[in-house]
This record gives structure tokens, sequence and C-alpha cells, in this order.
């Protein structure tokens, strides 16, 4: 009888398992191809070769780059360098990025920038706020932009219980910030069972000097962020759902949830025109292409725009699409007057006139 019984929990466990493994490999689009939709005006931006995961576009044109992040499971290209942040006037004619320059004090050989946000105060001092990832911890960098030398100074770092496996940040005003978890866990093993099991346990955090709590929760894997021009609105996008979240703030910093927007392809980092209000997304059309990394079968790339995302029914339309052949693991997509830049997570990025 007990071995009947042990028979039917393991029969039953493995039927589980099994079952999850399937849902995993749709839920990461394990067979999905894209056809290519690339405008003809691009090219590769030279010096940005270990990746490019995040980028924010200050209202004059200077976009700031993240790059060089070492994340379990992903792919890297040069694992013995320490993360770096460009600048990209996109005001010139032939835009180049140029490495910024950190303040000493700051422990730049550990610095593994991953997502970035600005903030810029009543005096136009830009603040440059960066999700690090130092011995794969994880804490908030808050820098001072000195545009005249092209250098950061670092003022200050952010470290908080509920600061875990934080991958974006949305600044809201000085020291006042959204920021997303994307996993629960924070052992790689246990982050693979949080997401074979379909563990929602990740969340949005609030943090300001007087309070700090999580604002919204029961996201696969919190990802991107950002906010709408109004400021009335948060975009959040949940990578393994495939979608993008539009919550609706609230005084006291909380969030409610307003729609959902199904896209059907893994949603990393968001942006918004600033132009139009449309939300930009750096997308990745096969995950599993991504975590199981062949030179020969390379992840490709994928940028949606989301138009009137408030409405009904929001009109979605690809920017860009790569098999891999041009550009791998595409992470975000940012505009500024007519230009497109496209990120990845661990390759090179892309610079299109539109």
């Amino acid at each position: 009888m007990g071995k009947l019984v042990a028979l039917t929990l393991l029969g039953a466990g493995l039927a589980l398992i099994g079952e999850r493994l399937m849902t995993l490999r749709e839920r990461t689009n394990a067979y999905r191809e894209v056809e290519p939709v690339e405008p003809q005006n691009c090219h590769l931006i030279e010096g940005l070769e270990n990746g490019s995961e995040d980028i924010d576009i200050l209202p004059r044109g200077l976009a700031f780059i993240s790059s060089g992040l070492k994340y379990p499971g992903m792919p890297n290209f040069a694992p013995d360098e320490p993360g770096q942040i460009f600048l990209m006037d996109l005001n010139e004619q032939n835009p180049r990025v140029q490495a910024l320059n950190i303040s000493d004090g700051f422990d730049k050989a550990s610095f593994n920038p991953h997502g970035i946000s600005t903030f810029i105060d009543k005096d136009q001092i830009v603040y440059l706020y960066v999700v690090n990832h130092p011995h794969m911890e994880s804490t908030v960098e808050i820098f001072k932009f000195e545009e005249q030398q092209r250098s950061l100074v670092h003022l200050k770092t952010i470290k908080h219980e509920l600061l875990k496996s934080v991958n974006d940040i949305v600044v809201l005003g000085a020291e006042q910030f959204y920021a997303t978890r994307d996993h629960y866990f924070t052992n790689f093993f246990l982050v693979l069972l949080e997401v074979v099991m379909d563990l929602r346990w990740t969340y949005i955090l609030f943090y300001s000097p007087r309070e700090v709590k999580v604002v919204a929760k029961g996201f696969i894997s919190a990802n991107g962020i950002t906010i709408s021009p109004d400021k009335k609105y948060i975009y959040v996008a949940d990578v393994l759902d495939k979608n993008i979240h539009v919550m609706k703030t609230h005084d006291n910093w909380d969030l409610t949830q307003f729609k959902v927007i199904q896209l059907g392809t893994l949603v990393d980092n968001l942006t918004v025109d600033p132009d139009t209000g449309d939300i930009l997304a750096g997308c990745h059309p096969n995950a599993i292409k991504l975590l199981m990394y062949n030179t020969e079968d390379p992840p490709g790339s994928e940028v949606l725009r989301i138009q009137n995302a408030l409405s009904e029914k929001p009109r979605i339309s690809t920017e860009y699409a790569n098999n891999g052949s041009v550009l791998q693991g595409s992470s975000v997509a940012s505009v500024y007057q007519g230009k497109l830049l496209i990120g990845t997570v661990f390759h090179k990025a892309l610079y299109c006139v539109l």
C-alpha cells in the first residue's frame, strides 16, 4: 500500500513538472521566429559591444546608456570587465558614444548597471539613478551629471531589505522612485523553480527617504517600468506574462491596475515617445534562444510601438524586428526627434533615422 501511494505521488509530481515545463516553453515562445522589419537608415553603434541594456534620453537629446550587465543565466561577452555608462548626443549629425568617467570613491570595479532613470531638478541639474548589482546584490546609485566634464559624480548608494532582485526604476522626484523586482528568490536554482512553478511573487516598490512599500504585486517577473507624460499612469512590463500593465497612480503613491495590454512577445524595458506619448517596448521574440545562447542560431530582436495605450483597443505596430543576424537580445528602444536607439542585454546597439 505504501509503495502504491509513493508511486502515485511520484507520478503526480512528474506529471505536474511535465505540465509546467510545457507551459514554460509556450510562455517563452520557444518556437517563435520573427519576420524582419528593418528601417533602411540603421547602423550598429561603434563602441557598444557588451550590451546596452537600458537607455534614457534627456529632453534635449542626450542619451544615457547602461552597458556591461552581468545577469544570472544571460550571456556576457566581457565577464571580467566592469559595467559602464555611455553618453550619446543625438543632436549631432553623426552621433558617437562616449564612456562617462565616474568620480573617485565609487567602487567602479564591481559596477554592474541594469535599469536607469534620470531626474532634472528646478535648477536644471541632471541626476542619473542606476540599478546596480555589485557582487550580484541590488542597490540604487545616485549620480550627478557634469555635462561640461562629461562625467558622473557619485552622491549616494541606496540599500533596503525590499530592494532585492531589482530590475528597473523610474524616478519621480529627489530620492523618490518606483522600482521593479523581477524575481522573488535570489538563488539561481530557486529562481528557476519560481519560474517553472509560476509563482507570482514579484512586485513594484515605492521608495522615498520617509517611506518604502510595495505598491503593486502579483507579477511573474516585473521588468521595465516608465511613466506617462502626464504622470497619471505607470507602465510596467511583465516579461514572462508577455504583457504591459497600465497602473493608475494615487496621491499616496499606491498603484491600482487600469488595464493590461497583451503583446505575445516577452517585454523587457519600456520608454515613452515624448512627442506622441506612445509606448516603445524592447522585446525578446524567443526567450529560449536568449537563455540557451547559440552563435549559430542567436536570439532575435523586436521593438513594438503601442499607440493610444489607455484606449479600449490600443494600436500595436512593429517598429523593428530582426532574427539575430544584426541585433541580438533587444531590451530597450527609445526615440528622439525621429531618431531611434535600440539597446540589448549583452550584444550591440542600433541607431536608426526614421
